[in-house]
Parts: structure tokens; sequence; C-alpha cells
């Protein structure tokens, strides 16, 4: 990994100082220590370890350390690498120029511990809804101590708790958190992923998950194909049911008992197909569903409504042959009906439809008229008949009448045999 350097100088005679720069370095990795010097009149140079113990001196190696190798030896530089670090090479290293007096600058290496890979404990499946989950997760050997993170479904919980120990060696960390919630059925399924974050990881986190398996009781729902059912017509009712364990197969009842009519009635799993539709269907009908962990059930109430119909007024014309007052008493029945269709229409129909029945009336009005002519008809025949009686008798009383007046008289006198000798027009 990249190490964190600072530079170190100490100022001498003459502009004769060295320079070296601190060093971070992953546990297992290699630090390279650098020591420059601008100005050097050809004296030497020496890093030496945090216990004071000499590694090189100019290019000449002084410790039997198969890890330390020299990178390059010369009048304005030494520099040497370290293989394999472990926490026990983390100090402070020291680079020396042997000048009068002796100039020396200082190299602090610091060694990360990297966290080791987090595991999430507490977790016994499957656990029952309602229950109280405790997940654990537990990492060690990070210096300084890592951070963890708890998400689930990639969200990332808060509420958690944080703990912190040091380890045997007093230079590494153990870190835990623990998540504490409820079982519920929404978390079946569900990826809680323990996260942990380290500088020594290289923006690569460490990450442990679990997969939750929650049983809980069956959730019941039902279901109808035909929101406004009318006699005659079918309705298929479907019972959906999610539980964990799946729910065994469902019970359908109406009003607390066994369905009535099996023949109409069929049940194929979990649908409840009813065939033409009675007012005797109407009822609450209850799907039941159940498994190990519990059951449950729901309702549907059933009103099965009357046929949707749009009544037709109809118009009634009496007969032709009818005489005066049998017409006029055909008119008003008729009239009445007509009424009493109207009064007796669905009240489903239509607004549109209670408007005026222009046939109904157009009827009426033809009745009317054929009335009315019939009566001038029969008025007229009755008036020219009387009038011939009257022109009769007048003939009568003037045969031997010498003027009108006489032919009256006589005419007047004779009424007795006039009875006798009407005439009729037929």
């Amino acid at each position: 990994m990249p190490v964190a350097a600072t530079k170190n100088k100490v100022r001498g005679s003459q502009g004769q100082f060295p320079l070296t720069q601190n060093v971070t370095v992953v546990e297992g990795g290699t630090a390279n220590l650098t020591c420059r010097v601008d100005q050097n009149d050809n004296t030497s140079l020496q890093w030496s370890n945090p216990a004071q113990q000499t590694l090189y001196f100019d290019d000449k190696k002084a410790l039997r350390d198969n890890r330390i190798e020299l990178v390059r030896a010369s009048w304005h530089e030494l520099s040497i690498s370290v293989s394999d670090v472990s926490l026990s090479d983390e100090g402070q290293y020291t680079c020396s120029l042997f000048t009068m007096p002796v100039k020396t600058s200082k190299a602090f290496l610091t060694v990360l511990g990297v966290p080791e890979k987090p595991q999430i404990t507490g977790f016994t499946s499957p656990v029952m809804e309602g229950e109280r989950m405790q997940l654990t997760c537990k990492t060690s050997g990070s210096k300084p101590a890592a951070d963890i993170r708890w998400f689930k479904n990639d969200k990332e919980v808060k509420d958690v708790k944080y703990l912190k120990e040091e380890d045997a060696n007093r230079k590494t960390f153990t870190v835990s958190s623990t998540l504490d919630f409820l079982a519920d059925r929404n978390d079946d399924g569900a990826v809680v992923s323990c996260r942990v974050d380290h500088e020594s990881l290289n923006s690569t986190p460490q990450i442990a998950m679990q997969v939750l398996e929650i049983h809980y009781t069956p959730l019941v729902k039902i279901i109808s194909s035909n929101s406004w059912p009318e006699e005659g017509q079918s309705i298929i009712l479907t019972c959906e049911s999610k539980g964990k364990p799946v729910p065994e197969p469902v019970l359908w009842t109406k009003d607390g008992g066994e369905l009535p009519d099996p023949e109409r009635m069929v049940v194929n799993g979990r649908v409840l197909s009813i065939s033409f539709l009675n007012k005797t269907d109407n009822g609450t009908y209850r799907c039941e569903a159940k498994n190990p962990i519990g059951r449950n059930s729901t309702e549907y109430v059933l009103i099965v409504h009357d046929v949707f119909n749009t009544l037709l007024p109809t118009t009634v014309i009496p007969s032709l042959t009818t005489a005066t007052v049998t017409t006029t008493v055909a008119l008003t029945t008729s009239t009445t009906t007509s009424a009493t269709a109207n009064s007796t229409r669905d009240p489903n129909a239509l607004a549109g439809q209670t408007g005026p029945d222009h046939a109904l009336i157009g009827g009426i009005v033809a009745v009317v008229v054929f009335v009315t002519l019939c009566s001038i008809i029969l008025l007229g025949r009755y008036l020219a008949r009387h009038k011939g009686t009257y022109l009769t008798n007048e003939a009568k009383g003037a045969e031997d009448a010498p003027d009108a007046d006489t032919a009256i008289i006589n005419a007047e006198g004779s009424q007795v045999n006039a009875e006798e000798k009407k005439e009729y027009f037929i």
C-alpha cells in the first residue's frame, strides 16, 4: 500500500543535514527507509533500528536479518527495505550523518494491523415472527481499531451497539457490534451484512452476510371476479394465502357451515366457483388457511342483485268497433296501465329513460280523433232521421188543407195516426 511519509531534517554546519520520512505500512508488507543529504563531503551514513542496532553503515550490512536489504548507497543517499513487516518492527528508526558532531534524523515506522474476516453469530434458523434477534459481528487483529457497520438489504442500520477491546499483545484490538431487533415477516429472505472498514484494507472492506429465515402464520385475502353479481351470473372467489412454511390447502365455508350446494359451488384448490347465482347464495363466505405456525382466515360477504332490465312501455290501442262509452273506458284503462308500468319501472333504469313516451301520446291522440269522428257521424245520422220525420208529417197535413195553417192543424189532429206512419232511414 502507499506509505505516508513526513520529511524530517536536522540542520548542520555548512548546510550538511540528513533528510528522512515517516513510513506507514500494512502488516506483512515492505517498508522503504530513505535518508538523503544535499551536501556531503564524503561523510558516512548509517541506519539503526528502534533498539539502536545498526542495520547498514554505508553499503555494509551490520545486522543479520534476511528481511533487511540495501536499496541504494551513495554519498548523498542511503536507502534500505524491510520486507514482511510485523507489528514488532514498529518504532522510531534513526539515520546518522557522521560529521563533527554527528547529525541524526528520525523516521517513525507505523505498522497497521489488518482485521480478520468478520463473523456473524447469534442466528438460529428458523426464527419465529415476533421473536427478538441479536446478531453479533466480531473481528480481531486490527490496529488501530476497525469500524463495523450493519446493513439490511443494502440499507444501513444505525441503532447498534459497539464494543472495543485491546488484544493480549497490547498492540491490536478486537471489535464487536450487536444488532438487536424483532423478527418480522417482511424480513424473511432479507440479507443482513456486517461490514468492517479499516485503512489497511485499501478501500475494500471485509463483509460477512447472513440470510434471514422467518416463519410466520398465513396472511389471507379473498379476490372476487365480479364486483356486482346478479342473478343468473357466475362468480369466482380466489383465496390468496401467504405464509412460511407454505400454508396447506384452504378451507371454504358459508355462514359458519359447509357449502350448501356442492353442484353449483365448486372448490378447486384455492378457488371457489359459484354458477347460476340466486338470492339463496347471499351470505358470508370464509376462507381459512393454516401452517405449522398457526392459522388465519378472512371473509367475503356476497350479495346477489336483481337482474338489470330496461322496461319498454307498451301502448294499448282500443277496439275500433266499440261504442262511444266503451271507447272512453278502454282509453282510461290503457292510461292507468301505462301509469302503473311507469310506476313499477326498474329503479336501476337510467335517468334518460324516464322521459315522455311519444308513441303512447300519439296513440292517445289517434284514439281521441277517432272517437270524435264517430260521434260526429252518429250525430249526423240522428239529425237526418228526425228531419225526415218532420217533413213527412208536414206533407200528410197539407193533403186536404187549403192553406199552410190548416195543414198544420190537420197534422196535429192526426198525431195519433202519425205514430203508425213514421218512416225510418237506415
